[in-house]
């Protein structure tokens, strides 16, 4: 498996599920990945919901991405464990509203919240099928970001 195959099936299937920690409990919510690279998997929050919050302190998450195919049999599922890191760049910024208007409307909402994008890197991703049910630890894994 390559990068590039990771990096494809993440753009193509963006809808996703995000797991943190807060504590000693676990929180998962779906999430719409904003896109992915070499860098890593890109999304954004913003500091008027408890994720950023729950990175700062822990930034070890997981990730899960599913392509359901034509059937049960048929689907695949990417798990990407990684650290999340908070990214301060102005161009992506800029480029964030530009791509998706819809996120500055809402922080108007929140004035008191600020927007946060982060990437998840120091990644190991694999996709697993039916077919290697029972063989997860067998699954080749690909390290996509920082190394």
């Amino acid at each position: 498996m390559e990068k590039a195959e990771i990096i494809e099936f993440a753009n193509q299937h963006p809808v996703s599920w995000v797991a943190t920690v807060e504590g000693d409990k676990p929180h998962v919510r779906g999430m719409m990945m904003w896109f992915a690279d070499d860098t890593g998997f890109y999304y954004h929050t913003g500091t008027m919901k408890s994720l950023p919050h729950q990175l700062e302190k822990n930034p070890n998450v997981e990730i899960a991405f599913y392509d359901p195919g034509t059937g049960p049999q048929d689907g695949k599922m990417m798990r990407v464990a990684g650290v999340a890191e908070i990214v301060e760049d102005e161009g992506l910024k800029k480029r964030l509203l530009e791509e998706r208007p819809w996120v500055g409307e809402i922080h108007k909402q929140f004035p008191d919240s600020k927007g946060v994008i982060f990437k998840v890197n120091h990644a190991q991703a694999y996709i697993w099928t039916m077919a290697m049910n029972g063989r997860e630890g067998d699954l080749e894994r690909v390290t996509i970001g920082a190394e």
